[in-house]
């Protein structure tokens, strides 16, 4: 984004003339190289920092796909996400939970789970709490249970023995973007690794 009319040079900038060629005026507003280095800059003067963010265009190069698969990944953050409404079906919300006749959730099963010890049972990272789920697993997992529980579901997902029913295909599709992430991170640095290091 170009830098608006009357803009302070960085304070960071170093003491360098402009990137652009043949322009010795001081190099004191930085842009960034390329799509692929968003942290590594080239420093201009003003009038050249605008010029280069004039002809900026992140996506220049990229397909159709490649485009929206990005676009989609901003807007999540970067993190995983999953389709409104299919997360939780494959673990029933106990009603007991729920029931507090005025006593302010503090005697029910609900308020001791939440005030139980942190080291009693270690809490699963954020981001991958969905995929688990999604899965009917609980945390910490290790790979061999992964692999078990994602060929069960395939099997009993897979379009074949449900007849092409939609509400089947897209809970497979669910299961194949949980087992993946938690495939990925296993492979990362190991999930029981992982749990141990799991802020409670």
């Amino acid at each position: 984004m170009p830098p608006r009319r009357g803009a302070k040079p960085e304070p960071q900038s170093p003491s360098r003339p402009c990137d652009a060629p043949g322009c010795a005026d001081p190099g004191e507003y930085r842009a960034p190289k390329s799509r692929t280095s968003l942290n590594e800059y080239r420093w201009f003067c003003l009038p050249h920092v605008r010029e280069y963010n004039a002809s900026w265009d992140y996506y220049k190069g990229m397909g159709p796909n490649e485009i929206e698969a990005n676009l989609r990944h901003d807007t999540s953050w970067q993190r995983p996400t999953w389709p409104l409404g299919r997360l939780g079906g494959s673990q029933r919300f106990d009603p007991e939970f729920l029931r507090d006749p005025l006593g302010l959730l503090y005697t029910t099963p609900l308020h001791a789970r939440r005030t139980r010890p942190a080291e009693a049972k270690p809490k699963a990272p954020p981001e991958l709490r969905a995929a688990l789920d999604v899965l009917g697993l609980e945390w910490p997992l290790d790979q061999g249970t992964l692999r078990a529980r994602y060929h069960e579901l395939a099997k009993q997902l897979h379009p074949d023995v449900n007849g092409g029913d939609r509400g089947a295909e897209d809970r497979l599709k669910d299961v194949n973007r949980a087992y993946s992430l938690l495939r990925q991170r296993a492979g990362q640095s190991g999930l029981a690794a992982e749990a141990a290091a799991a802020p409670g």
